[in-house]
This record gives C-alpha cells, sequence and structure tokens, in this order.
C-alpha cells in the first residue's frame, strides 16, 4: 500500500514543533499535523508571516519565533517554548537554506552549514528535555538528496574560508543533519523514549531555490513540471516520519519514484559517507563547541 496522509494517525494530545513552517514543505507538515489533531507551534524567523500561515490552517497553531542563523534567537525560542510547553512530542527540524551566495550567520558561521545543521542541533538540545520524557516522541530531521553531492564534511574548513562552493556548501549541510540524526539516536537508544528520524523531501516545488544562481532558477522553473512533486506530496516523507507507527529510530525515508525525485514515501538509504560512526561522533563535538550546546544524553560505543 503507498503511504499517504491518509495513513497519518490521529495526533490528539500531542504538541509538534515544525520550524520553517510559514511555507513549502514546513508548511504542509504543519498543516497535516493540526489537522490530524495536534497542538502545532510554528517557529519561524518573521512571526507576521508565521500568523498569515496559521490563519490558513485548521485546528490548535500557535507561533513562536525562530532564527536558525542565530544562537541567540535559537536560546530565547527554546526558553520560550519551556515556558508554553511542559512537553514536546515532535520536533521536526525543517526549515533550511541552499545555494545560498557565501555569507555568515550571526555567530560568524557559514550560512547553510550554520543553519542548516547547526541551528537545528542546537535547537534539538535545547529542547530534548521536553521531549524525553515522553514515550513515543520523535525529532525529525530534514535532509536531501543533496547530502550525495560532492559533500563531505570538511573539518579542516567547516566555514568555507579558503573558498567556497555553493553546492558543496549544501551537500555538507545535509549530510551533516543525516550524521546528526544517526548519532543522536545512538545516544537516545538506551532511555527507550525518543526517537531520530530523517527525512528527504526528493524534488519538490518550494522556495528553497531562491538563493541559488539565476541559471540554476530557470533551470528549475522549466523542469519543475517535469521532476517536482507539490509540497504537499514533498512533506509526505517528513510526515510518515514523524507519525507512522512502525518507523524506528535512525531510519531514513523518501520518495519511492526514480531516484527517489517523486513519489510516496518509504524507507531509503543514504550514502556510505553517512553512515561513518567516526566522522558522526567527531562532528557532535564540534557542534557542541561551536554552539556551546550539550545534550542531556551520553556517547555511546558503537556496535563492533
Amino acid at each position: 500500500m503507498k503511504w499517504t496522509e491518509q495513513q497519518i494517525p490521529r495526533q490528539d494530545g500531542r504538541v509538534a514543533v515544525v520550524t520553517g513552517a510559514n511555507t513549502g514543505l514546513g508548511f504542509e507538515t504543519a498543516r497535516q499535523l493540526a489537522e490530524h489533531g495536534a497542538s502545532v507551534v510554528l517557529a519561524v524567523r518573521d512571526t507576521a508571516k508565521g500568523k498569515q500561515a496559521a490563519a490558513r490552517m485548521n485546528g490548535d497553531v500557535s507561533v513562536r519565533e525562530l532564527d536558525l542563523t542565530s544562537l541567540e534567537s535559537v536560546r530565547a525560542a527554546a526558553a520560550g517554548l519551556h515556558a508554553s510547553h511542559p512537553r514536546i512530542d515532535l520536533l521536526i527540524n525543517n526549515a533550511g537554506v541552499m545555494y545560498t551566495p557565501k555569507q555568515n550567520t550571526r555567530d560568524g558561521f557559514e550560512m547553510q552549514f550554520g543553519t542548516n545543521h547547526l541551528g537545528h542541533f542546537a535547537l534539538t538540545g535545547l529542547l530534548l528535555d521536553l521531549l524525553l520524557p515522553v514515550p513515543g516522541s520523535r525529532v525529525v530531521t530534514v535532509s536531501s538528496t543533496g547530502h550525495r553531492i560532492r559533500a563531505d564534511i570538511h573539518f579542516d574548513d567547516l566555514q568555507w574560508e579558503r573558498s567556497y562552493g555553493r553546492a558543496a556548501a549544501y551537500g555538507q549541510s545535509k549530510l551533516a543533519n543525516l550524521m546528526f540524526t544517526y548519532e543522536l539516536q545512538r545516544r537516545l537508544a538506551p532511555h527507550g523514549t525518543t526517537a531520530a528520524v530523517a527525512a528527504h523531501p526528493g524534488i519538490s516545488s518550494t522556495e528553497l531555490v531562491r538563493n541559488a544562481p539565476a541559471i540554476f532558477r530557470r533551470s528549475f522553473s522549466w523542469l519543475t513540471p517535469l521532476l517536482a512533486q507539490p509540497a504537499a506530496a514533498g512533506a509526505l516523507p517528513t510526515l510518515r516520519a514523524a507519525t507512522d507507527p512502525s518507523v524506528l529510530g535512525g531510519q531514513y525515508y523518501g520518495p519511492d519514484g526514480l531516484a527517489e525525485a517523486r513519489g510516496n514515501p518509504k524507507l531509503v538509504t543514504s550514502s556510505p559517507d553517512s553512515y561513518d560512526v567516526t566522522v558522526q561522533q567527531r562532528l557532535w563535538a564540534v557542534s557542541e563547541d561551536l554552539t556551546g550546546v550539550r545534550f542531556p544524553v551520553g556517547q555511546v560505543a558503537a556496535a563492533a
């Protein structure tokens, strides 16, 4: 059976925080969760746009300011969520930027690595104490097939100070999303309550390419009718990772079509590099040092 929104179980009584939920994949993810009964927090940089998005959804939806390019904003958002919610059932790390020109976050991190990985790393660490006591809680982080393209974790130049390539920097950030998920799951497993899962949307028609070079945007607009699926379909792997009772921690979901570009969500595998435990653990340690965020779960030795 093809997995569709019809398979989403009722989410009554559950609290879901979705980053980047005012548009695209995040909007569709939040909309479905709210329609299925969850209390949904739209964690967005522009609260005015967040309120406009919330007005288009049915259910219990609120807005929380979150700018992933600022660790100060991440900490403020986490503090606000602690004050307003005694528990979180679902944290959906969805927001992201793609193919941006060379620029840095407010904390001096390369924009794609800082937003896509470090911002979500910090947010997850600061909110994990609200998830750990909740049986069946999940952290879902959205990656991309771009994690395979010229992707590596460049520990010798994480912030691309010597040279910069948009595609390679994006690939590093999306590879980091997966490595974070796998290492987080290893640390969560002994607790038995919270699972870390990853998903990717295939090729979806969203605003993510708005920062890409003009030639890329033109090519994408021409190919969109042939290759891309609507954002509502692109959100389904994330929704399955978040709500399917059969999902296990450490799994990765994406479309079932050719090259995982479009289709219904299924269990997929990521690149061989993404499963390198030594690199995962090194990335974790570096991410803790860069963000100053320590998780309430310790390192677990990998199985031999």
